[in-house]
This record gives structure tokens, C-alpha cells and sequence, in this order.
């Protein structure tokens, strides 16, 4: 959590209230020394502020040939796990800074966590969003209690307000970094997960750019237990983290920020203290393709009736992708932390991914325009047991002879193999049919 202030001396007021074995007056020197103690004293302080989510075992565990529990971080009231290093940098702010106010600018589960947590704790709070922010993000932040101010046409200018309302008025300007009070809250993950789920062999986090909730939890998870691994899985659009590792400090040459699909997966590496932590602490990072993420995400809706966007799902993307073969008959945790996914991309995601899955596909082809040749068609889809989703009938914009028409269907079948069966039977009967490539 990067706090930008009329002086620094609140964020070290903040500090104090963690308990060190020596006094610092140094943010960065204290920065580089999260410890156990600092997550537990988190984990003590939020508790009655955050959920305690589940984490079960999955359905998924037979499929992947492992014994998989999801911890179901989603399922905080505002959808992200970024609610609990929040509430503890909120609680953890003298009294006369909560009186005057916080202010952030963005329209990222940050904000939205911040919004929600500072009406809960009294404080004012204010959101300023640019002109092309969802207007489904504003009405959410609002309803969780905020004052939602709209300037500017890019992320850049409500930031540059967000700034000066905040020196203005003496409101204190957050922005998601990676400090010790916002990592101690995000560590509180590990805690949980090695409480509900005995006997671990690994847990899986996200990471990408925002590597917060994989560097404080694995600080928790490496001092219980440091034979249980830990890793982190990032896109393969956006590799940050990997990038970051390899130079040693934060690079962000391919980073998008607030990418509409991937979200804090494709931010900035945002500090040196979560870039440490990741290099001294977790196992192994992977890097996955966007049609795993999106089979990813496929997967818990149906087995798991989740509904979580790419950050929530890219875990388990590591999973179906067969990234991580060395766990196979292992006890594996996996952390789904955000859920905060768009209706109408939802919408794009679900049918991206029944294509990728090969169980909705398109096909063409060339009929003569005869009564009873149509029949013919629906009568082997039929017989396959395969449900037409679409079809639709060209007559005048054909190049093959007169009175034929050419038909094009879209289908759904159950899986790969039922898909490679509807195509033979259709390409005995019909040798000249086109099916369209996903």
C-alpha cells in the first residue's frame, strides 16, 4: 500500500501500531522485514471485518488427479481478497486522519474494497473514477458508500485530481502498493488456508503484476511449514513477475494497467518488498495462455457454481494447462481471489470458452434448395445428439450452381470426442463440409 500524504509521518504513526522488536523510523527498512507476527496481529485485528471464506474440497480433484480445495476468496462482500490487507491499513490509521478522510483513484477491486470497508469504519471516503469507468463500477462503489466524483478521460487525470483534492483538504491519498500493513492483511490468506486444509503439499496463488497476496502469504505459509510449496501463476500476455525476478526489480516493459480481461494480473510490478518476498519465498512461477484461463473459468462455474474473473480463475489455469505435473496425487490448495467479473464480458467469456473446450462449434455447408434437404440435416444432428444453437440459409450470396443454398449451423455437443463424432457422420453424408477453426 503506497500512502501519499501531506507528510509520511501517518503511515509510520500506522506502523508503530504493528508490533516490532525494535523501533524504525524508516518505511523502507521496516518494509523488508514482514514477519510472522506482523500477519498474526493482522489476522487478529481484521477478523471481524473480514470473512473467514471456505475452503473445500473440489469436485475438480478426480479431473486433475489430485486432491484440490479451493479457497473461495470471492466470497468477501466485495468480491476480492483485497479487502483484508485494506482493512487493516484503514484500522490501523490514527484517529484524526479517519476523521478527515481517504481518497483513491481507480476502478480496481482496491477501490472498491477501500469504498466499502471505510463507510463500514466511519471514515469519508472518496472514489474519483475517469469519464470511461464502467458505469456499473460507479454504481457499485456508491452503493458501498462512497463519494464517487467522475474527471477526467484517463486513469492519469483522476489520479493527478485524486492528488490534489487530497493535499487540498488533508484527506490521505491511497494507492495499492506494497507495504507492511497492506501485506500482513493479504498474508492472512496463508494463515487460513493452513488452518482449514491439514497435510498441505501446495498452495496456488495469482500473481502478476499485484504479487501481494503470493508474497504475504507465502510468508506465513513458509514459516508453519516450509516444505509446503508455493506458487504463483501469471499470464503468458503480460509475464511481469517472471520479468521482474529475472532483471531483480520491478519491470513493468509489457505491463497493460486495468486491462478489462485481466485486470491487476496485468499491472505494474508495483514494489521491491513483494518482488523480494516472491524471490526468497515461493517455489516456482508458471505462466499460462488466455484459453486456459478462460477453460478455467468455464470449469468452476460448472463444477463449482463460481462465478470469478480471470484473476479468481488463473490458478486452476495452471492446472489445465498441465503447468504443474510434479502434483499429481498431491494435496493442493488454490486461492480464487476475485470474482468481480462484468455481465456482458461474462457473457464473451462463457461462449469464448465452450469453443476452446470443443463443445460448441460451426459448420458449413452446400444444399440443393429442395423441400425436404433441411429435414435431411436435423435429422442426423438429431440422431447425433448434438442441440443446434444456430442456423441459417444463404441463397444469394453463393458461388456454387443455382437452386442451392448454403447452410450454416452453429451446434453444441458434451465434449471433444462427441464433437470428432458429429463431424465424421457428418462428412460421410456430406464430403464438401467446411467446419470453421476456433
Amino acid at each position: 500500500m503506497k500512502i501519499v500524504s501531506r507528510n509520511d509521518e501517518l503511515l509510520r504513526d500506522a506502523l508503530s501500531r504493528i508490533p516490532q522488536s525494535s523501533s524504525r523510523t524508516s518505511l523502507s527498512s521496516y518494509n523488508k522485514l514482514i514477519r510472522f507476527e506482523d500477519i498474526s496481529a493482522a489476522a487478529f485485528k481484521i477478523q471481524c471485518g473480514i470473512q473467514k471464506t471456505p475452503c473445500m474440497y473440489s469436485r475438480l480433484s478426480k479431473q486433475y488427479g489430485m486432491d484440490i480445495y479451493l479457497k473461495k476468496e470471492f466470497l468477501q462482500y466485495t468480491g476480492s481478497v483485497k479487502e483484508r490487507g485494506v482493512l487493516y491499513l484503514l484500522t490501523s490509521l490514527p484517529q484524526d486522519q479517519q476523521r478527515k478522510g481517504v481518497i483513491v483513484a481507480s476502478d480496481s477491486n482496491f477501490s472498491m474494497a477501500v469504498a466499502y470497508h471505510a463507510s463500514e469504519l466511519r471514515i469519508p471516503v472518496f472514489v474519483i473514477m475517469s469519464t470511461s469507468t464502467s458505469p456499473a463500477r460507479v454504481k457499485m462503489c456508491r452503493e458501498y458508500g462512497a463519494m464517487v466524483i467522475s474527471y477526467g478521460t484517463t486513469a492519469k487525470d483522476s489520479q493527478m485530481h485524486a492528488r490534489r483534492l487530497a493535499q487540498e483538504n488533508g484527506y490521505l491519498y491511497l494507492e495499492e502498493e506494497d507495504s507492511a500493513v497492506y501485506l500482513s492483511g493479504l498474508g492472512t490468506v496463508g494463515l487460513e488456508v493452513y488452518e482449514q486444509v491439514p497435510k498441505l503439499d501446495a498452495v496456488i496463488f495469482p500473481a502478476g503484476g499485484h504479487c501481494g497476496l503470493l508474497a504475504g502469504s507465502a510468508a506465513a505459509l513458509k514459516h508453519l511449514n516450509p516444505h509446503i510449496s508455493v506458487i504463483g501463476v501469471e499470464s503468458e500476455n503480460f509475464p511481469v513477475l517472471q520479468q521482474s525476478l529475472k532483471a531483480g526489480h520491478p519491470t513493468d516493459d509489457q505491463a497493460c494497467s486495468n486491462h478489462l480481461f485481466y485486470g491487476d494480473v496485468s499491472g505494474l510490478c508495483f514494489g521491491n518488498n513483494s518482488l523480494q518476498l516472491t524471490g526468497k519465498l515461493v517455489d516456482k512461477v508458471v505462466a499460462v495462455r488466455e484459453e486456459d484461463i478462460l477453460i478455467s473459468m468455464l470449469r468452476l462455474l460448472e463444477y463449482e457454481r463460481a462465478t470469478v474473473d480471470a484473476e479468481g480463475a488463473i490458478g486452476l489455469a495452471a492446472l489445465v494447462a498441465g503447468k504443474l505435473p510434479e502434483l499429481k496425487g498431491k494435496r493442493v490448495a488454490i486461492v480464487i481471489c476475485s470474482g468481480n467479473l462484468e455481465l456482458h464480458l461474462l457473457q464473451q467469456c462463457i461462449a469464448r470458452g465452450l469453443t476452446l473446450d470443443n463443445r460448441v462449434c460451426r459448420f458449413s455447408l452446400v444444399l440443393s434448395d429442395c423441400p425436404g434437404d433441411i429435414s435431411k440435416l436435423l435429422e442426423i444432428l438429431a440422431r447425433e445428439e448434438a442441440r443446434v444453437l444456430d442456423i441459417r440459409q444463404e441463397r444469394m450470396f453463393v458461388t456454387s450452381e443455382l437452386f442451392t443454398v448454403e447452410v450454416t449451423c452453429t451446434v453444441e455437443t458434451r465434449d471433444k470426442i462427441h464433437t470428432a463424432q458429429l463431424r465424421n457422420a457428418l462428412l460421410e453424408r456430406y464430403p464438401t463440409a467446411a467446419w470453421t477453426e476456433r
